[in-house]
């Protein structure tokens, strides 16, 4: 999980393979120039034939769909509407008139593909897509040029992706990500037409309840973060990483941990030779399918071996040459547990994703075929030869990565490279044939490292970069200054949230709540969180078990510190609860409560009811 990827921030130097010029995937659609300026938007149109006139977006505007799918689409419409402040429009059946705006799903315009679609302007405003996904990307841009005015150019444009997958990664693995936080990140990817979000997470587990270490998410939280990627076109795919890193699930039963031949144990390695590891496993999938609906399954499969000596583990070797013979080798015991989760995936549906790097080309026996592999790091098995085998090949480059406190992508370089999905670790491709698309991961492996609020900040760009990338022209503006003036001019979602609202104004506090008093000054931090301090100094919490440099040991105390303005330990979300608000650490993500003896103890909201704290000013 996120903790090996403290090993990828050492992997800066793979990022100069960049500097090579990537032309488009595909030929681009040159804009047609007339004298009739571009609408904005985000991607960027490829082609816009202009008209004369304008569409005039007024108060009397109605949505027009008659089929079902068509109503799906302009119901959601209506809603993001009336979240960006453009008021209730009624969703009506036929007989459009000026000033409506009118969706059509309509299956004979092929050439448009899954989720493609048409936009015409006029006195109304047309909609088109060959299937319902489709005709909600056409949406999307309808609300990024709303954004920027109720008058919209007469003109007409037909908008295609290049790439099937355009997506964000996100390891909410060992620490906790806020719900409001992903939900705006769903937001965010539908409004730039990003379709796919890969989340490595933790679920409480009902079957294995001996797993539950924090930051886990209960099945009702993610269920409806798994609704909103469902109404938003953003397909959400689980991650559990193993065998390797899998010290989450697994810390708390030895009996499944690989051992060396000294008789150490291994907490982050499954032993790939156990049935009772593989039938674990599977177990944790089938209780993630009571919650997602994505079709496919990541498990991870990156680093299992790393830094270690096949020898020190014979039961590796034996396993394998039990299975496939005497000419078998170790890592074939490896591959033989992806390949059997692979038809355990099979058999509910989905198919595997996997990450590259185990793909060492020290194994006899192949991947199974139809498995997606993620490409990040460099390794024997190169892109194009993983493209020749016939595997599904996704560009997860570590010049993509944002990690926390550690490697950001450096946008702005990429964007002036032209950088496209062809350009993977190690190679560069001269066909996009066999690539699925790419995208961008963020990874907490210094968890205290950045706050959510400083995360969101600096994927913003790199977010609207990959979009760009993926569906049209890498480099639609001459210069980056100009593509980041796009975002810009679209701004952000309908119905993203701004989370960097403090709700009480800076000043010094009595805090009150059963069991306990305490007078602090409140400071809003750059950042959009808060410092308390008393008169002893910064509230802090310390102590307990450190996962990527995090206390995340529920129940470990809240104490004054010395004040430290960069110290992320010590900011707070102050978040508004009935009667008054909870105090929510913004690294550990769990809230203050009260122990018996008086301290400030932070627990899982599920675990133990959090403190609601009375503010007087004083």
């Amino acid at each position: 999980m996120a903790e090996h990827k403290k090993r990828r921030f050492r992997l800066v130097g793979f990022a100069a393979v960049f500097a090579l010029l990537a032309a488009p995937a595909v030929p681009a659609v040159a804009v047609q120039q007339t004298g009739a300026a571009v609408p904005v938007t985000v991607p960027a149109l490829s082609n816009w034939t202009p008209a004369s006139g304008s569409y005039n977006f007024g108060g009397g505007a109605r949505i027009v769909a008659d089929s079902k799918s068509e109503r799906e689409v302009a119901d959601t419409l209506a809603d993001d509407l009336k979240a960006a402040g453009h008021g209730a429009v009624p969703v009506v059946r036929g007989g459009a008139r000026p000033g409506d705006i009118v969706i059509e799903v309509r299956s004979a315009k092929g050439s448009l593909g899954a989720e493609g679609y048409e936009l015409q302007a006029d006195k109304r405003l047309l909609v088109t897509g060959a299937t319902e996904t489709g005709a909600f990307y056409g949406t999307r841009t309808l609300l990024q040029l709303l954004a920027q005015g109720d008058r919209i150019p007469a003109g007409r444009t037909v908008d295609v992706p290049r790439y099937k997958e355009r997506g964000v990664g996100v390891c909410a693995c060992y620490i906790h990500i806020s719900l409001p936080w992903l939900e705006n990140l769903v937001r965010e990817m539908a409004y730039h037409k990003l379709n796919q979000l890969l989340l490595e997470i933790k679920v409480k587990s009902d079957a294995h309840p001996e797993a539950n270490t924090w930051g886990y998410y209960t099945k009702d939280e993610l269920r409806r973060l798994v609704a909103l990627g469902d109404k938003y076109h953003v397909e959400i795919i689980p991650e559990i990483n193993s065998p390797g890193h899998m010290d989450p699930w697994i810390e708390n039963r030895p009996d499944l941990q690989l051992t060396d031949s000294d008789g150490n144990k291994q907490p982050a390695r499954l032993d790939v030779t156990q049935q009772a590891a593989f039938d674990y496993y599977t177990s944790l999938m089938d209780e993630y399918a009571q919650v997602f609906t994505a079709t496919s399954w990541h498990m991870g499969a990156d680093e299992y071996m790393l830094g270690s000596d096949y020898s020190k583990y014979p039961q590796m070797l034996r396993y394998a040459q039990e299975k496939y013979g005497a000419d078998a080798t170790p890592q074939d015991a490896y591959i033989d547990f992806i390949n059997r989760v692979q038809a355990h995936a099979a058999s509910k549906g989905k198919k595997l994703r996997i990450w590259n790097d185990g793909l060492t080309g020290a194994n006899t026996v192949p991947v199974a075929a139809g498995t997606t592999v993620e490409h990040w790091l460099n390794v024997q098995e190169r892109p194009s030869q993983l493209i020749a085998q016939g595997y599904p090949l996704m560009n997860a480059a570590y010049s993509l990565y944002l990690v926390r406190g550690g490697f950001h992508s450096d946008t702005e370089s990429l964007y002036d490279q032209s950088w496209d999905p062809r350009s993977f670790e190690g190679e560069k491709l001269t066909s996009s044939e066999g690539i699925t698309g790419a995208k961008i991961s963020l990874w907490p492996d210094n968890g205290r490292g950045e706050t959510e609020n400083e995360v969101a900040t600096d994927t913003e760009p790199a977010l609207r970069h990959l979009a760009q990338a993926t569906w049209g022209d890498p480099h639609p503006d001459a210069t980056y200054a100009a593509f980041t003036a796009r975002g810009t001019a679209v701004g952000h979602a309908p119905g993203w949230r701004d989370l960097t609202q403090v709700p009480v104004t800076d000043g010094t506090y009595t805090f009150r709540t059963s069991g306990a008093s305490f007078a602090a000054t409140v400071q809003r931090t750059a950042d959009g969180y808060a410092t308390v301090r008393t008169a002893d100094g910064c509230l802090e919490v310390q102590g307990g078990k450190l996962t990527l440099n995090v206390p995340l040991q529920p129940g470990a105390a809240a104490t004054p510190q010395p004040c430290d303005a960069a110290n992320t330990m010590q900011r707070w979300e102050l978040t508004p609860s009935t009667g008054g608000y909870r105090l929510v650490n913004a690294i550990t993500q769990m809230a203050l409560s009260v122990a018996d003896d008086g301290r400030l103890v932070q627990y899982p909201p599920d675990q133990h009811q959090p403190a609601i704290w009375h503010l007087t000013a004083n």
